[in-house]
């Protein structure tokens, strides 16, 4: 059976102090409230890497994550991490191809292709992102388009690597907007996916693919969300942040 996941982003926010509080509420929390079969990883800003896997500890069943990597493998690349850095840092998940990192940073399908391979390469579960704009969903063309992310950056993998990989949908006009694609529409574009995902690789792989949801997921619509046949997770912003909020999805399963 695919794994069930909630993921969280925190992006460029908290002090250290504010992560730590932040970490040990949702550790204590995970523990005492007996979660089980929901695997949850943290994704913190590069600095809190470390501290905050040693407040997670031996706790079974909460992961670190990292929110990207280099494309390169070492070398002078001042202010770039990579993924073999991370690795020996005992990151277990990385986050490739975030719509803000497309925006923002100008990375395309064919470098996230190599940071993917790159990932892999040292032992890391790449969360490969893909997602459509406004204007994309508009014309109706979203679904053509998200699949062409995922032929272009991980359709060179074999069955093997491919096996190992995380898809998180991101509908772009939903994250930070206050908008959320209905869950039927969640599930369309994850059901979708899989089957691009069948077509390549087969059912079995595609069967085990964890998918998660990407766009303003929060406590009040994570369990109508979670509970479409192809939704096993989400990707959170905002609301990883807020160590209750981040439970209560945790929860929604």
């Amino acid at each position: 059976m695919r794994k069930k996941i909630v993921a969280g982003n925190w992006k460029m926010n908290m002090t250290f102090d504010e992560g730590q509080k932040l970490t040990s509420e949702i550790v204590n929390m995970y523990k005492d409230e007996n979660v089980k079969d929901v695997i949850a990883i943290l994704n913190p800003p590069f600095p809190h890497i470390f501290p905050v896997k040693k407040l997670i500890g031996d706790v079974e069943g909460i992961s670190i994550g990292a929110q990207n990597c280099s494309d390169k493998e070492a070398g002078a690349y001042t202010g770039e991490v990579s993924a073999k850095i991370l690795a020996s840092f005992g990151v277990e998940y990385v986050i490739i191809g975030h719509s803000e990192r497309r925006e923002y940073f100008n990375e395309d399908n064919d470098l996230l292709a190599i940071k993917v391979k790159e990932a892999l390469a040292n032992g890391l579960k790449p969360i490969f992102c893909c997602g459509e704009s406004l204007d994309i969903r508009t014309a109706g063309t979203h679904e053509p388009n998200v699949k062409f992310q995922l032929t272009q950056s991980l359709f060179d993998l074999s069955p093997e690597d491919f096996s190992k990989i995380v898809i998180a949908y991101e509908p772009i006009w939903a994250i930070g907007t206050g908008k959320t694609a209905s869950a039927d529409e969640a599930q369309e574009m994850h059901l979708a996916l899989r089957r691009h995902i069948s077509s390549k690789y087969g059912k079995d792989i595609a069967a085990n693919t964890s998918i998660l949801y990407g766009g303003s997921c929060n406590p009040k619509n994570a369990q109508e969300i979670f509970s479409k046949p192809d939704v096993d997770g989400g990707l959170i912003g905002g609301a990883s942040l807020k160590s209750r909020d981040f439970m209560d999805i945790i929860k929604s399963f």
